[in-house]
Parts: structure tokens; C-alpha cells; sequence
């Protein structure tokens, strides 16, 4: 029978139908695409460095850099200005998207994933999000910066090498607005803590644990092999970690990823991390969202938001922990 589950940071609930997910085509492999120009060296490689894109972070000597942060070519957000909302008229109201767009480039290797990262190199990924985001929050004008990693072309990925990007926004966005209220309306001390505690205790839906994190297919998980990453120790922004919490929840995410490639190879997938607004005291907790693209979004769940999840996160978990070990 399908059921229905409420996701706490939302408030939006989810439906869960197992039925469906026996159809042969529910999951197939996804298809390979190639670059848009394939005789175009990669930009992202080293030696096909930009000299007019001056790197804003290094980790690693130029020239045979680890890690880079540059900025966006084509960037969404760009400017030093306040959001200044301007009405057009009795419905229309508009403003100028301000803010900075970077692109995190957090290997060298054209093929190499943070699934293949060694326990440095997870390390240093977080830190340098660590410091990408305390420098957004010294810039007046940024109230919340966005950092993801989309992998595959259906997960909006336009180059294949691996690489994240950072965006600092002029306004919160209302995912986070949601999230900050759920956690306000918790009562009985941090949505996370608590779910932390009752999914290590119940070891159901747990991926990854480690010191630092667990990782969870959630139990309103809002589609297939949907997972969540928790710091253990409680923060409200990302930069408020220690080093060596960051170090542990870059583990954590490195892990689930293999887990979710022993399954799902190559899968396309989109990592997101919610961290609090920048300059904001309220309770919250920093976490990860880590959705795979294995159905399609359709006429329903974009009418009515409510998602239909065709695997119950306690099989997707099961089956995640059961094939996908890292070696």
C-alpha cells in the first residue's frame, strides 16, 4: 500500500508507491553523452588553464594545482549591488541579479570523482568550501551562497570534468526560508540532532556513518536512492565547523557516492548543501542533499509538489549498503 511521509525541513510530504518500482525501465543506464565540441580542449584540465580567468582560491602550487576556484565565464549572478526590487507594474516586479558565480574545479583529473578522492583530498574540498563561503560572507551584498555539484548532463552538468559551483545570492531562497522555519517549529531541541540519533539507533535507512556524519536515505526521501549527509556536530553555517568535522563529512560524502556508483555507474546526480544564511543566528544545522536523476519529474509532482518516490528509502538503503562498498 502507498504511503504518505511528511519531510520535517519542508513540511511537504512525499509519497512513497513500492509498487511501481518493478518496471524493467524504471532505471535504465543512462546514456553517455559527449562533449558539445569534442575537439575543444577541456578548460578544466591542467595546461588548458584561461590566463585571463585569474584563479580566486589554489589549493596546490600553480601549475600543478589540486584544487581551484575560478570565476564563472557565464556567471547567473554578477554585480556589487543590494538587491534593489523595482515593480513594473501592478504584477510585475523584478530586481537585478547581483552577486558572484565561481566555479569550483576540485580535481585535476578529467575522470577522477569524489568518489575516487583519497582522505586528504576530502579534506580538502570541504575546507576550501569552508573558505569560499566565509569570504561570501564578508561581501555585504551576498545574503546566501549556494554550493552544489551536478555530475551528468541530465543533472545540468555542461562539462563533464568534475567541478562544483558556488553562487552568492543577493536573497535567501524559500528552500532555506523553509528549512530555517521547520527548524524554528521543531520543538524538543534540532530536527537533525534528533533525526542523527533515532537513524543511528535504528540503523534502517543508514548508508555511511562515521565520527563525523551520517548519511541516511531519509524517511520521507522524495525520490530513488535520494540520501542526506549530517554532520554530527552540531552548526548552524558550514564555515562554524572545525577542520577536522569537515574532514570526516567529506569522507562521509566521498563514501555514499561510491556506495550510489556500485549500484548506479556514472549515475548522474546533484549534490547540494544547505548551510544558513549568511549573517543569520537562528536555529539550523548545516547538511547535504545528494539526489540522484533516475526518474523524471512529472505532470504531478510539478502540479501538486508532492514528490512520488517508486523505492522506499529502507530497500534503497539496504541495497545501497549491500552492493556498493568501497574498495
Amino acid at each position: 500500500m502507498s504511503q504518505l511521509r511528511l519531510n520535517p525541513l519542508t513540511g511537504r510530504w512525499v509519497t512513497i508507491v513500492a509498487e511501481r518500482a518493478m518496471r524493467p525501465t524504471d532505471f535504465a543506464t543512462r546514456v553517455q553523452t559527449v562533449e558539445s565540441d569534442p575537439s575543444r580542449p577541456c578548460p578544466f584540465c591542467p595546461g588548458n588553464e584561461d590566463p585571463a580567468s585569474l584563479p580566486l582560491a589554489t589549493v596546490g602550487p600553480e601549475g600543478n594545482w589540486r584544487m581551484r576556484v575560478v570565476p564563472n565565464l557565464y556567471p547567473a549572478f554578477d554585480g556589487d549591488d543590494s538587491l534593489a526590487v523595482r515593480n513594473l507594474g501592478p504584477v510585475h516586479v523584478m530586481a537585478e541579479a547581483s552577486g558572484t558565480h565561481e566555479v569550483f574545479v576540485f580535481t585535476p583529473n578529467h575522470r577522477g570523482g569524489i568518489d575516487t578522492f583519497a582522505d586528504d583530498a576530502c579534506s580538502e574540498i570541504m575546507v576550501m568550501l569552508k573558505q569560499r563561503l566565509s569570504h561570501h560572507a564578508e561581501t555585504g551584498h551576498i545574503r546566501y551562497t549556494q554550493a552544489i555539484v551536478n555530475h551528468g548532463r541530465e543533472a545540468g552538468a555542461s562539462l563533464s570534468h568534475p567541478h562544483g559551483q558556488l553562487l552568492g545570492l543577493p536573497f535567501v531562497p524559500g528552500e532555506i526560508l523553509d528549512e530555517e522555519r521547520a527548524f524554528v517549529r521543531f520543538e524538543g531541541g534540532c530536527i537533525l540532532c534528533t533525526t542523527v540519533e533515532a537513524e543511528s539507533s535504528a540503523d534502517e535507512r543508514v548508508v555511511v556513518e562515521n565520527d563525523d556524519a551520517i548519511v541516511v536515505c531519509p524517511f520521507w526521501s522524495g525520490g530513488p536512492y535520494e540520501m542526506l549527509i549530517m554532520p554530527k556536530a552540531h552548526h548552524q553555517h558550514l564555515p562554524d565547523a572545525s577542520d577536522e568535522s569537515l574532514a570526516g563529512v567529506g569522507r562521509a560524502i566521498r563514501d555514499a557516492l561510491a556506495h550510489l556508483n556500485g549500484v548506479f555507474p556514472d549515475v548522474a546526480f546533484n549534490l547540494v548543501f544547505h548551510t544558513a544564511p549568511h549573517q543569520h543566528d537562528g536555529p539550523f544545522h548545516w547538511h547535504a542533499h545528494l539526489w540522484p536523476k533516475l526518474t523524471t519529474v512529472a505532470g504531478f509532482e510539478k502540479g501538486t509538489g508532492v514528490m512520488i518516490n517508486i523505492v522506499p528509502p529502507e530497500n534503497a538503503a539496504q541495497e545501497l549498503r549491500r552492493i556498493g562498498v568501497r574498495a
